[in-house]
Parts: structure tokens; sequence; C-alpha cells
């Protein structure tokens, strides 16, 4: 079937993923060196555990930053990968209904749509399990790369395991078609060969890391901010941007950084959060002529309502809506 041109304002790059969102009962937090972060949460061995409270509602980087662009109102694709079952089903008219283009979505039988189970109730941590599932599976001999040339802008989410072959090649079509691309990398594809990184990085116009992520791809200790930026700018000659969680966000055009703290926020849950950011901070440099500053303004505010709420996309806000505006500090590199 031929497939109708359209030109897009952005197209989304990685996981389509049903979130289930559960709250039990009864649970046991206890801190332990044998627990990777320190802590663990703890159930009865054999046990029933009863549940409080569950709920479900879509996921995965590249639908929640679809779903911000098409709410800034851009005219937003998702190319992505889910399962041919129920939840894929769900997935799919959920997108539609909030006017994404759904027609680059494959469809396999061999997996199920990607899931995860999110334990509620944690304060402010999480404990996440992810089922990868049909995800992973969009490979880049079948991404219809003559239809999505029609855009102005890709965006590439975090592409966790095999999906993480793509990310080479989705960066060099868009070099090739002049297409600006802005990435947020996650631990996959920061651990590609330093060679193939480095190619991969001097072809993209925004990077969006952690400070994790951005202490890994650097091999910088995490709190040595400016020698991180150092090298972040050496790397990317477009705009590099470190999130920081609860201390806000620091960015760099190579001539200037920008600083800003968080909003204060009553935290219902993190779960795209740093997708929220990222979009947000990608539609007002697209939409005020690569303003930086604004762009940190609606990237904060667009991560702060999404952790005002549960699920990944209910926060998120409107072209339309009002939206409180933080101090963005700017100093000469």
């Amino acid at each position: 079937m031929k497939v109708h041109k359209i030109m897009y304002d952005i197209i989304t790059f990685g996981a389509a993923i049903q979130d289930i969102y559960i709250k039990p009962e009864k649970f046991k937090i206890l801190g332990s060196s044998k627990f990777a972060t320190g802590k663990g949460v703890c159930f009865g061995l054999g046990s029933k555990i009863d549940v409080e409270d569950m709920q479900f509602s879509s996921g995965g980087g590249g639908t929640n930053t679809a779903a911000s662009f098409a709410k800034q109102g851009f005219l937003t694709a998702f190319c992505g990968a889910v399962g041919l079952d129920i939840s894929g089903t769900s997935l799919i008219d959920e997108l539609s209904r909030l006017n994404i283009d759904i027609r680059f979505i494959k469809r396999f039988a061999e997996k199920a749509t990607s899931h995860s189970v999110v334990l509620s109730g944690l304060k402010e941590d999480r404990t996440i399990f992810v089922y990868k599932g049909a995800s992973e599976l969009l490979d880049k001999d079948i991404i219809p790369w003559q239809d999505i040339r029609e855009t102005r802008w890709f965006y590439v989410a975090p592409l966790a395991g095999n999906l993480c072959n793509n990310f080479e090649a989705i960066v060099n079509f868009a070099k090739e078609n002049n297409i600006k691309i802005a990435v947020n990398p996650g631990h996959s594809q920061l651990s590609l060969p330093k060679k193939t990184l480095k190619d991969i990085f001097a072809k993209i116009d925004i990077l969006i890391l952690n400070q994790e992520e951005a202490s890994f791809l650097t091999k910088t200790p995490y709190k040595k901010e400016s020698l991180i930026f150092k090298k972040l700018d050496k790397l990317c000659p477009g705009v590099a941007i470190m999130t920081k969680g609860k201390e806000g966000v620091v960015v760099s055009d190579g001539k200037f950084m920008y600083l800003a703290k968080a909003l204060k926020t009553e935290v219902a849950d993190t779960v795209g959060a740093g997708d929220a950011f990222a979009s947000g901070f990608v539609s007002a440099f697209i939409k005020e002529n690569q303003n930086i500053e604004k762009a940190i303004q609606l990237g904060i505010a667009n991560s702060s309502s999404c952790l005002s709420q549960t699920g990944a996309k209910n926060g998120l806000l409107t072209s339309l809506q009002e939206f409180e505006k933080v101090k963005v500090e700017k100093t000469k590199i």
C-alpha cells in the first residue's frame, strides 16, 4: 500500500510500553549493601500480596515524547513497534486519539507488546519490572526510510537492547536528508564503541543526558560539571544538556552555560519526567527560534507538571497552558 507523504514537524523513535502501576498494601524497605542501590523492596516469599490500587498507562520514551510534541501543536508521528495483541492495539488507539500519526508503527506476532510493572507508593523512589518485548523488533531494514524523510526534526529516545542497532542509521539518515535531530541516548547507546559515538554525536543538534549518563559518557566524576561540559562540547557541536533531577539542569551551546533550578513540585510519579523535560525543551527550542532560556523554562515546567500526576503522559502541558517560568542564569564559557 502506498503511503501518502506528509511533511511532519517531528518524528520520534523509541519504545512503546504498556505501563501497569500497582500499589501493594504491605512491603518493607530494607537497607543493605547487597542491593545495588543500597536499599531493597521486600515481600514475604511465597505470600499473596494484596494490591491497594492499580492503574494502566502507556509509556516508553518514543510515545511519551510523541504525546508531548503533539500536545504542543506539532504534526507528530511515532516510529516503533508493538505486538499483535490487545496491549498493542490499545497503545495504537491511544496515540491516534492524541493526534499522533501511527502509520510508521510495525506490529509483530513473535513477541508481546513491551510492558512494565511500576511499584508505586514508594515515595519518590521507584522500582520497575520491564519486559522489552516487541519494541526491540523494529529493525533498520524495515524502517520506511523514504516515507519518513518528509520531516523537519527527528527525536531519538533511549533505544535499549536490539533497538540500539538502529541508532547510527537514524542519525546518519537525518544528516543526509537535512533533518534536525535531538537525541536522548540510553545506556545501550552510550556503550557503543567510542569511535561510533564520536561520529554520531558530531551530527546531532541537541544531546540530552542526565548527570549519571554524562559522567559515564565523558568518563568524568559525577560532580565535575565544568570538565563534563568541556568534554561534551568537544563531542557535540550542537546544544548539550545535563539534567540533575531535583537540582535542575545545566545547558551549553558551546559559547554560554545556562543553569536553572527545578520547580518545587509535589511528586505523584517520576516515570516519564525525563521525557517530559526533553520534549518540552525541544518544543520551545523549535518554536522560539532556538532560544535556550525559553526552552529550559518549558522543559522544566513540562517535567514538573508530569511529576504531579501518575502516568507518563497525564500531566504533559499543552501549547495553550500557562506555566511557571524558572529563572535561568546565563554565563559565558
